[in-house]
């Protein structure tokens, strides 16, 4: 039987025609023991004759949302990924205004296949290269060591797609027409920007279908039964159709820029998210089976029970993403708003969909584990988790010492990280375009591959001649005209990302400072300035976030203590999983450094998702101290919800390690943080840490509120008692 559902004052059956308690029964959350009134919408939602309605209405119109709308389009802009106002984005908005024709450039590198290329051969190729200039002549130039030549040709293309079709086509023929004895191959900044396009190819398919394996697997071995899984999977993946068709819509709208990527991460997160909130309030739906015979009834009481941790995990999320709106750099501001509105179509399936859909079954759809009314429920049972709320309980000190020094010596690899990746470490797979400016940087100055561009509406002359004049800087020559702007293409002396590049760029920008209008851009600007506005992201946003879950954790529990544990906890988390996510980065997979972004978007998810299971522990353990006290109520908390949150982490971690599918260094490496995260939270932190700071703090965890038998008792009125 249910726990505290007895009540000497309720009649034998307090339940209406739509499945929902009357007011008076203690187990309803209309009595007054503190919790929510009855709701008309959880009514609608688990009635058995307005449950089949609610399903169908909302799989029509997601269906027709879908059908009808389609992904919103947007094409991405030169700036969209470029921080607003640095020089480098102003020197790209200069650049485009020049003539289409000249918008980028190609560089063919022919190497010899063995020793140096030979007089035959360098002629043969001084013919190709005019060719492949359509007639414009381009010179052929020969490596001082004598083993490689190249040729720079103009790419005429107006937009992405375009780009890749000339770098393509230009590939095909450079092969084609290379002598023999010579490897022909195409990179440059046009080659990169469509080797970068190419990754994305078909990348939406790939990473739904295995996100959504990743989850079916985890749900199947979770629920061990043929059927159950599927319910739950279906309505996560409509949300996620339908969160990509409205984010891109409303996006469209306003304007907003959204890059390949955003889509991919908006679905991990929505399949992330929305499973997990489905495995709460499942796993609250085959407890409360277990003392009611009506799945109507129980659904009820399930949805009532975890709607305040689902809404205050989905708010506190949105909240949360909402804050990327304050990033400097127009995706980052795409991708916080499309994972904001995900987080709320995740949430509102979830709890409307979800619950009428699933009581449509009958308990069967547990089978072969089907619960039966008088089954003993998982909070009153002695399983794993109530034998490790045991053990902790028995040495508390002993456990928050040790998970402290764990979290310690992982946090230690955070003094070692490097911050910055190049254009040659963004891939996982090399493509042709960096494996071929790696191999021209040993015959040619390093920054041949892509050069620094001045922009400039001064006299070019002057301009060209005090770039010439800059240390750091190997030559200059005067690049596209029109419009009142001219173009310097700069070859720098030091390898790309090296300090001797950077402070060749600054020392431009020093000396360019008196010219009107002059701005320095190109790859390794770009890349300046890319960090700067991540530093500066860091420390706008990161703090706001913090204030987000501290505010909202204290409206929740209406405490000042455990928030303040529960934010130090998901800060140690995140430090411990950076520290130990850099030597897997390091000593396994051989990457130098991590993209600028990984620290925001990583602390972003971590401590967004973080506190999901935080809301879940501790709402549940409010709930069994009214009755239990706070001591063994913790202990039932934990006994409830820690099989689910251990699905859930292992489930939320797999699916953000699917990001590696992408082969794009930055996607691996924020999935692999926030994978490493996200177990770390589930088995450690949220399981025996938390649990351990309660149970030595005792009542004083909820300080100034008190959680207890005895604030239930004075909150209950004598009627009632």
């Amino acid at each position: 039987m249910s726990r505290d559902r007895v009540h000497p004052s309720s009649p034998p059956d307090a339940t209406g025609p739509d499945g929902t308690r009357s007011p008076g029964d203690p187990g309803d959350p209309g009595s007054p023991d503190g919790t929510a009134r009855p709701s008309r919408l959880v009514g609608l939602v688990t009635g058995r004759r307005t449950a089949w309605a609610v399903t169908l209405v909302a799989f029509v119109l997601a269906g027709l949302a879908i059908g009808v709308l389609g992904e919103g389009t947007h094409e991405q802009g030169p700036t969209d990924g470029l921080p607003r106002g640095a020089d480098s984005t102003l020197a790209t908005e200069l650049r485009d205004r020049l003539p289409a024709e000249s918008s980028s450039v190609a560089i063919v590198l022919y190497t010899a296949d063995r020793g140096e290329l030979s007089a035959r051969q360098l002629s043969e190729l001084e013919a190709q290269g005019s060719e492949l200039g359509d007639g414009d002549g381009p010179a052929l130039v020969p490596a001082e060591d004598g083993t490689a030549a190249i040729v720079v040709v103009p790419v005429r293309a107006s937009d992405d797609a375009a780009v890749a079709d000339a770098v393509t086509d230009l590939r095909e023929r450079a092969s084609a027409g290379a002598p023999d004895g010579v490897t022909a191959q195409v990179t440059g900044p046009a080659a990169v920007k469509a080797d970068l396009s190419a990754v994305f190819d078909g990348a939406d398919v790939r990473l739904l279908l295995a996100t959504a394996g990743v989850v079916a697997l985890l749900l199947l071995l979770t629920y061990r039964s043929p059927i159950l899984w599927l319910i739950p999977l279906t309505v996560v993946a409509v949300a996620d159709r339908l969160a990509t068709v409205v984010a891109t819509q409303i996006m469209g709208v306003l304007d907003v820029a959204w890059d390949a990527s955003t889509t991919g991460i908006l679905s991990v997160l929505v399949f992330g998210a929305g499973t997990d909130y489905a495995l709460l309030l499942i796993s609250r739906y085959r407890d409360e089976l277990k003392s009611e015979e009506s799945r109507n009834v129980a659904m009820a009481h399930a949805l009532r029970r975890t709607a305040e941790a689902v809404l205050s995990s989905a708010t506190t999320v949105f909240l949360a993403l909402l804050t990327l709106l304050l990033s400097l750099i127009p995706t980052t501001r795409g991708l916080g708003l499309a994972c904001a509105i995900g987080i709320v179509v995740a949430a509102t399936f979830a709890l409307l969909v979800l619950p009428a859909f699933l009581v449509l079954f009958g308990r069967w759809v547990f089978w072969p584990r089907v619960p039966h009314v008088g089954d003993v429920a998982l909070v009153d049972g002695h399983g794993l988790w109530r034998r490790v709320g045991d053990r902790v309980a028995a040495r508390p000190a002993a456990f928050i010492t040790g998970a402290l020094l764990l979290l310690a010596l992982l946090a230690a690899g955070t003094t070692q990280i490097e911050v910055g990746l190049d254009d040659s470490d963004q891939f996982l797979d090399k493509p042709e375009a960096i494996a071929a400016a790696d191999r021209l940087g040993e015959s040619f100055p390093a920054g041949t591959t892509n050069p620094t561009q001045v922009l400039t509406r001064a006299d070019p002359a002057r301009v060209l001649r005090t770039v010439e004049d800059t240390p750091g800087v190997e030559s200059a020559m005067p690049g596209a005209r029109g419009g009142g702007i001219a173009e310097i293409d700069v070859i720098l002396s030091g390898e790309p990302g090296s300090a001797e590049a950077q402070q060749a760029v600054d020392t431009l920008r020093d000396r360019l400072a008196a010219y009107d209008d002059t701005h320095v851009g190109g790859s390794e600007a770009e890349s300046m300035d890319e960090r700067s506005a991540s530093q500066r992201d860091r420390l706008v946003i990161l703090p706001l976030i913090l204030l987000l879950v501290l505010g909202a954790l204290g409206l929740l529990l209406r405490s000042v203590v455990a928030p303040l544990l529960l934010v130090g906890t998901v800060l140690a988390t995140f430090a411990a999983a950076l520290g130990a996510s850099w030597w897997i980065f390091t000593q396994l997979l051989g990457f130098e450094a991590i993209d600028v972004s990984v620290p925001l978007f990583s602390f972003l998810f971590l401590v967004a998702l973080g506190v999901d299971y935080n809301i879940f522990l501790v709402t549940r353990a409010r709930e069994e101290a009214l009755a239990h006290g706070h001591h063994e109520g913790m202990l039932r908390a934990l006994t409830a919800t820690g099989g689910v949150i251990t699905s859930a982490g292992i489930l939320l971690a797999a699916v953000f390690a699917v990001l590696g599918v992408l082969p794009l260094v930055v996607l691996a490496q924020i999935g692999t943080v926030i994978c490493v995260g996200v177990l770390l939270d589930t088995l450690v932190v949220r399981t025996v840490l938390v649990p351990a700071l309660a149970l030595r703090l005792g009542d004083r965890f909820w300080w100034p509120r008190q959680v207890g038998v005895g604030a239930r008792t004075r909150s209950v009125s004598p009627v009632h008692r």
